[in-house]
């Protein structure tokens, strides 16, 4: 299975407004276009996915929602607290089981959680640090879920790498 760990785009930074909670912080206008942009890059290297799954928060939410509409994804985008801030990696793994089939699966998350989500992928420890720039993806492949062997880096894209794509 191949996963795509990215992190949501660019967010307000402030409560206040509309806006009542962390939950409810949406991406700005830069967020979107560097989300889109960065979903158009992976597009040109040929990245699909069968499904995105992202965390309930509004940001995670608006950033898998491009991703999914860029990548042209056929399946329904899926909300997981696993992917929450302080979620862990055997609910994303009881989660992600339901959806075994599918071969490439974006999953759309924060940080520290999604960089500490691809270190367990990768059976590193939590010694390594994987720092995700907002909107950055990484491509990890696993054979099973739960993982009965480390996962393997494919490849890590920054925004401004993605960006230079289009």
């Amino acid at each position: 299975m191949k996963l795509y760990l990215m992190r949501h785009g660019i967010a307000i930074d402030r409560i206040g407004g509309a806006v009542h909670n962390d939950f409810q912080r949406p991406l700005t206008d830069e967020g979107r276009a560097e989300t889109r942009a960065v979903a158009s890059g992976l597009k040109r290297l040929s990245v699909g996915a069968n499904l995105v799954i992202s965390s309930p928060l509004v940001r995670a939410k608006q950033t898998a929602e491009i991703v999914h509409d860029v990548l042209a994804v056929k399946h329904g985008l899926e909300i997981t607290d696993a992917l929450s801030p302080g979620g862990n990696a055997s609910d994303l793994y009881k989660f992600l089981r339901k959806f075994q089939p599918f071969e490439e699966v974006f999953l759309v998350g924060h940080e520290p959680d999604i960089g500490r989500l691809a270190a367990t992928l990768l059976w590193s420890g939590p010694e390594l640090e994987i720092p995700f720039k907002k909107a950055g993806v990484c491509r990890v492949d696993i054979s099973d879920l739960p993982p009965t062997s480390p996962g393997v880096l494919k490849w890590f894209v920054t925004p401004k790498i993605a960006s230079l794509l289009n």
